[in-house]
């Protein structure tokens, strides 16, 4: 029987899409979900979809649900983390002091001051989570949801043996958004995207073997429908003739170009259409109602009859990946991996996002050889910022943290150096208890 643990269980649809994938399986029909949470009723109101999902799909699936990390991971094949260091009292300080000094956040997860400080809180209790697996399941490997993903797999990767990937959702997601923008069906689409999370790049995006990039470019220059969807990222494309991974809420943080003035937020930021509109603090805002109406929306999908579609295996990665290694089809996905000369004008050893074959021996990840400078130096500032933060988190040192804000192109945008520095040290001093990897608070 396979064991798979699931920490930070309480992220309820997410946890349930996952499972009833991983159950569609034979090789895992039978398998341990063992799911943990430090939150007792959101780990209850999982335990009780999961359970749903099981007894409707007649699996011999084995379900258990736990408030103790170390019980969890006992015995585990798979870890997958979906965790949250701190509610939104206390992530909203890393959107809002920003904001006091002028640098507008959308979301704030995976890079520029707010992506960092996420990352600061976040990795003591990734690094414990992997501390417990080599105590308790030494041969699991890990698959991270968490964000921010370059910075907390690029810090874990250094710190343990443990096989660690991590796992997004931008690179099939958005393959499957440009087949529709150019009525292709996404079986007939193939590609090849490489880069960092959120700053991979489709250097190939094929439709029969033939390059759809004219399709692509013709679709967002003729149809407002479709430029207006991501006006972030069809400016980018427009430009640099490559399409980027994520939304374009996400991405108008990772650069210069459209959220260092009213005019331009205005312009680019707030009337887009596609999932992740770029108004300010806009998921923080969907977490903040979450929070308080999860509640309800659960108690009324726990009393709906599940149905075929509802067994039905989704496109996440995880449940192929975990397939895979348990010795059923090897599969190809896009993961997050050490640099080994895959990406050769990035650095050795970061963080990278590109293709991996799973199969039982493990991960097999793919060279792709240089980015093309166009996409590489924004790819390349943003890693090397990404570095500079990681280092600061292992050896404890607040003013890398400063240098590694200094170069954030949006925070840079905005700000002076002085600016810069007087942000940071309010951001350490709101943080201070969530950072025990820091003797000092200050820059």
């Amino acid at each position: 029987m396979t064991k798979i643990t699931f920490i930070g269980a309480g992220s309820l649809g997410f946890t349930a899409g996952l499972v009833r994938d991983i159950l569609t399986f034979p090789l895992l029909e039978d398998a341990h979900i063992a799911l943990m949470d430090i939150d007792a009723e959101r780990l209850d109101f999982a335990h009780k979809t999961v359970l749903k999902l099981v007894e409707a799909g007649k699996y011999h699936a084995k379900v258990t649900a736990t408030l103790d990390r170390v019980e969890a991971l006992k015995g585990a094949d798979v870890v997958l983390t979906t965790i949250l260091a701190g509610s939104t009292d206390v992530w909203k300080y890393d959107i809002e002091i920003p904001k006091k000094y002028g640098v507008d956040i959308n979301v704030g997860d995976t890079r520029g001051p707010s992506g960092i400080f996420r990352f600061l809180r976040t990795l003591p209790p990734m690094t414990d989570i992997v501390r417990d697996m080599e105590k308790y399941c030494p041969h699991a490997i890990l698959l991270n949801y968490t964000n921010p993903m370059a910075m907390l797999c690029g810090a874990l990767q250094r710190q343990t043996r443990i096989p660690v990937t991590g796992l997004c959702h931008s690179v099939q997601g958005t393959a499957m958004m440009l087949a529709v923008w150019i009525g292709a069906l996404y079986p007939e689409v193939s590609y090849l995207c490489a880069g960092i999370n959120h700053q991979a790049w489709y250097l190939k995006f094929e439709v029969n073997g033939q390059d759809a990039n004219p399709q692509i470019h013709k679709a967002i220059t003729e149809n407002p429908d479709i430029y207006n969807a991501e006006q972030v990222r069809n400016e980018m494309y427009l430009a640099l003739g490559y399409y980027v991974t994520e939304s374009s809420g996400h991405n108008s943080e990772y650069n210069w170009w459209f959220r260092k003035r009213p005019d331009l937020i205005e312009k680019y930021c707030t009337h887009g259409t596609g999932w992740n509109p770029g108004e300010y603090a806009y998921i923080l805002k969907e977490y903040q109602n979450t929070e308080a109406t999860w509640k309800d929306g659960v108690r009324v999908e726990l009393a709906k009859e599940v149905t075929r579609s509802d067994l039905t295996r989704g496109l996440e990665y995880a449940a192929y990946i975990i397939n895979a290694l348990k010795g059923g089809e090897p599969f190809k996905f896009n993961g997050n991996v050490p640099n080994t000369k895959l990406i050769t004008n990035l650095s050795e050893g970061a963080c990278v996002e590109v293709p991996v074959y799973v199969d039982k021996a493990g991960f097999h990840p793919l060279q792709v050889g240089p980015l093309p400078p166009e996409c590489a130096i924004l790819t390349q500032l943003s890693s090397g910022i990404e570095e500079m933060a990681i280092t600061a988190a292992l050896t404890g040192d607040p003013t890398m943290v400063f240098r590694a804000i200094c170069h954030d192109p949006l925070t840079a945008a905005v700000l002076s150096l002085a600016e810069i520095r007087q942000m940071t040290n309010e951001l350490f001093a709101q943080h201070k208890d969530y950072l025990p990897q820091f003797k000092i608070h200050k820059v």
